[in-house]
């Protein structure tokens, strides 16, 4: 095998990947829906569509640093099938209001809110489960070949979405049925963490720190300016640069 997709070699980390490309297409493919659902229901607002992005997304603000601690705390193979199960059950509500006509606009508030809670526990284990799937060696490559695959499905989620919609008509009705199959995607990376040979997996100890871990990481960031740089570089692009996104509906 190429050395490009060496990481592949591994069965484990095959399921995974292939769970992961699944359930990524999904998520681009909701948020394309989610945004036309809502310029749908508040008649063309921007305004709306910032709202609910902003509550999607409030939750990384709020309870990064406490959902890294309970990464690090509890077994990731287990953490990650319960993230997919609460990031599915926002996207079926949400899907069947839509289809059924009954959708409003604060129903999209709360439940972008719940899915970026569920979110917010899911990406640090998922990113962090990498380092047990592959060998050491391996880890570098299995990141970036996940990047890769996060990538194409940004590219590709967004463009099904919108054959969807436009085949479908157009409506409410329609980006339900495009948010119904984002929740059937989570079965995917559900099935390859539940098929995982779990003794090839390199499974540390789960860690014994306390919330009072994360304070001590805010002070030793704040004792670091060349971190402090860096995190402000990170919030800033991803405040301001990274949310193109949500202008793609209007």
């Amino acid at each position: 095998m190429s050395p490009t997709f060496r990481s592949l070699a591994n069965r484990n980390y095959r399921r995974y990947a292939a769970g992961g490309v699944v359930s990524n297409t999904g998520t681009w493919m909701q948020r394309v829906a989610q945004d036309w659902l809502v310029l749908q229901l508040s008649g063309n607002s921007g305004t709306a569509i910032g709202i609910t992005t902003g509550l999607q997304f409030l939750p990384f603000l709020l309870m990064a640093p406490f959902a890294g601690l309970v990464a690090d705390r509890m077994p990731k193979h287990r953490l990650l099938q319960l993230t997919n199960v609460a990031m599915a059950a926002p996207a079926l509500v949400l899907g069947v209001l839509a289809v059924t006509g009954r959708a409003e606009l604060w129903h999209v508030y709360v439940l972008a809110f719940l899915l970026g809670t569920a979110s917010v526990f899911d990406a640090p284990a998922r990113q962090s489960f990498v380092s047990e799937i592959v060998d050491p060696d391996d880890v570098s490559n299995a990141v970036g070949l996940n990047s890769a695959s996060f990538n194409v499905a940004r590219i590709v989620g967004p463009a099904v979405a919108g054959v969807m919609i436009a085949a479908l008509g157009g409506g409410a009705v329609a980006t339900g049925w495009v948010i119904l199959l984002n929740s059937v995607s989570y079965v995917a990376p559900i099935i390859a963490l539940r098929s995982m040979d779990r003794r090839l997996l390199t499974s540390p100890e789960p860690s014994k720190r306390t919330p009072r871990a994360i304070l001590a990481g805010f002070s030793y960031v704040r004792r670091r300016p060349d971190l402090m740089l860096v995190l402000a570089i990170v919030f800033f692009t991803g405040t301001f640069g990274l949310n193109f996104q949500m202008t793609s509906a209007l």
